[in-house]
């Protein structure tokens, strides 16, 4: 019996160095950084042919809790003009926005020409966290699940291009990032008890994600689940994505030359006379 207990202990460990092997280890910050600055030129040039076309893009931002939606979010906006690449992270909708149209709140942030709009959350609220929560009935989330490939449909053939990404995490790797926001103070903004909750819940999110999945992922609308235990790896992946599924070109800009400054006027002294910042020591 002992030597049974002893061979399915080294069974165990033999699997786990091999799932150690089969994965990458994850990456450092200056290779990513590097590979980072890459895509974000990139992400200016894209910026430039969706003004110069008047392209209209939505890029829907989805997944577990923690699974680092906001951190690839602004990671695309570092480099980018807040006029044409726009966060929209909505609230809880307010007693008036209960009583409209579902989706009528999300519509009124839709792209116009020369704009890309990063949703982070969005209309899969309700497949989602509204479902598994108890925000909305079960007949409420099948009518969405029914409703919304008809809905996309028709944000496709009205020319906006719309890209749907899944983040995803393990059970493991979000109760360690939960952790972190715990302790680490400049991270306890990240925390809320219906977040929090989502750890009891694992089973139920995940039962209502595949759901979701299944019958929102079509030809026109698809689905890309990002694995997102790297968060470093999965940033660079779901930007590269993106990019390739974009068919931007490299647009020429008129750069401005540098004009010479005017001559100082009599009178005017080259400082200017308020109180001066302490400098930091």
């Amino acid at each position: 019996m002992a030597k049974n207990k002893d061979q399915t202990k080294g069974k165990r460990k033999l699997e786990a160095a091999a799932d150690r092997e089969a994965s990458p280890p994850k990456m450092g910050r200056k290779e990513f950084e590097r590979e980072l600055a890459k895509l974000q030129v990139e992400l200016t040039r894209l910026q430039a042919w969706t003004l110069a076309e008047g392209a209209r893009i939505i890029v829907v931002f989805e997944g577990r809790d923690t699974a680092g939606k906001g951190g690839v979010i602004s990671r695309i906006m570092q480099r980018v003009s807040p006029r044409v690449f726009k966060h929209v992270a909505l609230p809880k909708p307010s007693d008036r926005e209960k009583t409209q149209l579902y989706s009528q709140r999300y519509i009124a942030h839709f792209p116009a020409a020369g704009e890309i709009i990063l949703f982070d959350r969005s209309w899969y609220n309700r497949a989602g966290v509204e479902r598994v929560m108890g925000f909305c009935t079960e007949e409420q989330s099948q009518h969405f699940l029914q409703v919304t490939p008809q809905f996309e449909r028709e944000i496709v053939d009205n020319g906006i291009i719309l890209l749907k990404y899944f983040l995803d995490v393990s059970q493991d790797e979000q109760r360690r990032r939960f952790q972190s926001r715990i302790t680490d103070p400049v991270k306890h903004w990240k925390l809320s008890p219906m977040d929090t909750e989502s750890v009891r819940r694992w089973w139920p999110y995940t039962k209502a994600y595949q759901e979701m999945i299944r019958a929102t992922d079509t030809t026109y609308a698809p689905w890309y689940i990002v694995p997102a235990d790297d968060q470093r790896r999965a940033r660079l992946n779901l930007i590269s994505h993106m990019l390739s599924q974009i068919p931007y070109e490299k647009t020429s800009v008129e750069l401005p030359k540098l004009p010479k400054a005017e001559p100082r006027p009599k009178g005017v002294q080259p400082g200017l006379e308020a109180m001066h910042v302490v400098r930091a020591r």
